[in-house]
């Protein structure tokens, strides 16, 4: 009995831990979503695909921020003209561009990083209309076969 109940007690303690540690994990839950808070940005953020941000640097429509660390640029490089961000929270806002309707694209590491939502949720706030996330991230785009740039040294 005793070793059934330290059974339970360790699972629990590994429940709570996974829990804690994925709190940025997306939902799947599909309820209705909650109205915004003044926290949250008025404009919404939606996703594009590599394909879109492909299209979108070769017609030069939009604007792409990567809110990587330098250690995920320096593995993985960098999307060719992406604005690198300092921090995905605190980044200065002079380096979005001038008009707010400019279309804007943030990305990170791939689909579990939430670091480039941080980002566009930040331009959302601040009154940017036209704000995506990548959320295939560097990885998709490397894994798409999509070219690179080197991170810059430091």
């Amino acid at each position: 009995m005793l070793n059934q109940i330290a059974k339970l007690s360790i699972a629990g303690l590994a429940c709570g831990v996974l829990a804690v540690a994925c709190h940025s994990a997306p939902s799947t839950d599909q309820a209705t979503p909650a109205a915004p808070t003044a926290a949250e940005p008025a404009t919404p953020v939606t996703e594009v695909t590599v394909s879109d941000v492909e299209g979108f640097i070769k017609n030069k429509s939009a604007t792409v921020f990567d809110a990587n660390d330098g250690d995920t640029r320096k593995e993985y490089g960098v999307v060719p003209g992406a604005v690198l961000l300092a921090s995905h929270k605190e980044y200065p806002l002079s380096v979005l561009p001038a008009t707010k309707t400019d279309k804007l694209v943030f990305y990170c590491g791939g689909t579990q990083c939430r670091a480039s939502d941080a980002a566009a949720a930040r331009a959302a706030t601040a009154g940017y209309s036209d704000v995506h996330v990548m959320r295939a991230g560097i990885r998709g785009w490397k894994d798409a076969g999509q070219a690179t740039s080197p991170a810059p040294q430091s």
